[in-house]
């Protein structure tokens, strides 16, 4: 049967059962499929097979169109083996009509197996309709192994890639780019080459994503520039505007419109206001070993570099940190906030030190 790994799918008030093998079902398939419905009471997905191997095979009765029952390869006999309309493993049907169709699945067959395929059958002896939808080989490919799971991978991103560029996103290098399954990018972005979208990445219209990035879960919104080689991690909210540049990692953020951390920067668990400006080397320190605490960094604050920002702590609009500060107090609105030690300078002792090192090295290497 399907080994009991059957994940389920609502379409429409119908229950879509994927087993086996779950494929990529593009929306409109899954939509033909719900459609199909309103003539049957299954509906079963399949494809002509170019090679149809090992897969079970659909039986249709001489209208072509009504499914008689899915036969599996190890029971087909040389007639059934012969026929190349193929098993996707999809099935759509009324959830009560369906959970009381497997009920009955039995296991007499050559593998003692249970199969959830013989649920077209037991449909047809109670009188209820089966039908079948078509698609094509190449949206339900078979994987059994690490080569061909390598070889769905490919056409996915193909398929990806192509629609991408047919909706008017510029892919400067488009077979560098890997998509996930619901990455969203709006018409005239521009995506560099050498990027990585993870799930759950939206990319609006007239962003740029920049040369070896990294997104995933992030929202990026319209004249964003990101990168090159930046991560947004899960949670990053990126307003109109907004620079992230090379080396910065966002976490559970939100920047507002016009804010910027243009290099080697990480933000985790913070909110930066509008306009502000965030200096190479800033971290905002959001662990403790325990628990995680926010940053909110106000409206046209200046994070001066190598800030480090421990959290919980806030900074007022223009908010300003000197350089090289340990920030561990609220800053209030508009001030100056320095939290470093002071210089000491010893004129001469940098020479006489240097000679000290280098004599004592001198030494240890037997050169005295």
């Amino acid at each position: 049967m399907a080994q009991a790994r059957a994940a389920l799918e609502e379409v429409g008030g119908d229950v879509v059962v994927l087993y086996g093998d779950t494929p990529f079902i593009s929306a409109e398939t899954l939509e033909r499929m719900r459609a199909a419905r309103a003539a049957h009471d299954v509906v079963v997905l399949g494809f002509e097979a170019a090679d149809p191997g090992r897969y079970g095979r659909l039986i249709v009765d001489e209208d072509g169109a009504t499914l008689a029952r899915i036969v599996e390869f190890k029971d087909a006999t040389p007639e059934e083996r012969a026929v190349t309309l193929c098993n996707s493993g999809l099935v759509c049907a009324d959830r009560a009509v369906l959970f009381d169709l497997v009920a009955s699945v039995g296991n007499d067959n050559a593998a003692g197996e249970f199969y959830l395929t013989d649920i077209v059958a037991l449909a047809r002896g109670r009188g209820l309709r089966a039908g079948v939808v078509l698609c094509p080989e190449a949206e339900t490919l078979g994987i059994n192994t690490r080569t061909e799971l390598a070889a769905a991978e490919a056409a996915f991103q193909a398929r990806a890639r192509a629609e991408a560029l047919d909706n008017g996103v510029t892919l400067t290098a488009p077979d560098t780019v890997h998509f996930a399954h619901d990455t969203v990018i709006g018409r005239d972005a521009v995506v560099e080459q050498f990027v990585v979208f993870g799930p759950g990445v939206t990319v609006e219209s007239g962003a740029t994503v920049r040369a070896f990035s990294h997104l995933e879960g992030c929202h990026v919104s319209r004249g964003a520039v990101v990168g090159p080689y930046a991560r947004l991690r899960p949670g990053t909210e990126l307003a109109e505007d907004v620079r992230v540049g090379n080396f910065v990692e966002v976490k559970n953020t939100v920047m507002d419109e016009g804010a910027k951390a243009n290099h080697l920067t990480y933000l985790g668990d913070a909110h930066v206001g509008a306009g502000a400006n965030i200096g190479a080397g800033t971290i905002t320190c959001n662990y403790d070993g325990v628990s995680k605490h926010r940053t909110e960094i106000g409206a046209g604050a200046f994070i001066g570099s190598d800030t480090m920002l421990v959290a919980p702590v806030r900074l007022g609009a223009g908010a300003v940190t000197g350089s090289g500060s340990v920030i561990t107090e609220n800053v209030a609105e508009g001030a100056l906030a320095i939290g470093r030690a002071r210089q000491v300078t010893k004129p001469g002792l940098g020479a006489r030190l240097m000679q000290s090192l280098r004599a004592a090295r001198d030494i240890a290497k037997g050169k005295a």
